[in-house]
């Protein structure tokens, strides 16, 4: 006889058994467990104390949970058409650049951050008055808030597009 406990079922032994979690939920269940806090007490743990127990809680769920997801695609692709496999392999081509393009973006944003950061020290010692340190240091803060607002659209766009696969391949939410 087993018994569901928390998501896990046990049987008479004490061992548990994990049920099979997929990628989604367990990112579900870590971001709703830093959002939506437990309401035993009256006030909310600070935000850096519920990210830290989210990610010690649902952190090692997470290689597990991709695992099982790898699995389940593999399975659904080879079940069906090979039009079903042209779809799953269009959807990671694009998934996998998307990715590679938000890794060479933040490359450069790091590289171009810090550069901006280190000319505008060096200018800003070797100027004569304090008028070109604050003007070099205005500049460097727009420099980094059109950086920003580059990361916003690339971010959004990285995220429509991982929803726009999720949609395509028919897991819901």
């Amino acid at each position: 006889m087993t018994e569901q406990m928390n998501g896990a079922s046990v049987d008479e032994n004490n061992c548990t058994q994990s049920e099979e979690m997929l990628l989604h939920e367990a990112l579900r269940r870590l971001i709703s467990t830093i959002i939506y806090p437990d309401g035993s007490s009256s006030s909310p743990a600070p935000l850096l104390q519920r990210i830290k127990i989210s990610v010690s809680e649902n952190g090692p769920r997470l290689g597990e949970a991709s695992r099982n997801t790898g699995r389940t695609v593999i399975r659904w692709t080879r079940s069906g058409s090979p039009l079903r496999a042209l779809l799953v392999i269009s959807v990671g081509s694009i998934a996998f650049l998307t990715l590679t393009g938000l890794l060479v973006f933040m490359l450069f944003f790091l590289a171009a951050t810090v550069n901006a950061v280190i000319i505008s020290s060096l200018i800003a010692l070797a100027a004569a008055g304090g008028f070109f340190a604050l003007f070099f240091a205005c500049v460097t803060v727009f420099y980094i808030g059109a950086i920003s607002v580059a990361a916003f659209v690339i971010s959004t766009a990285i995220i429509s597009a991982i929803i726009a696969a999720l949609v395509a391949t028919g897991i819901s939410f």
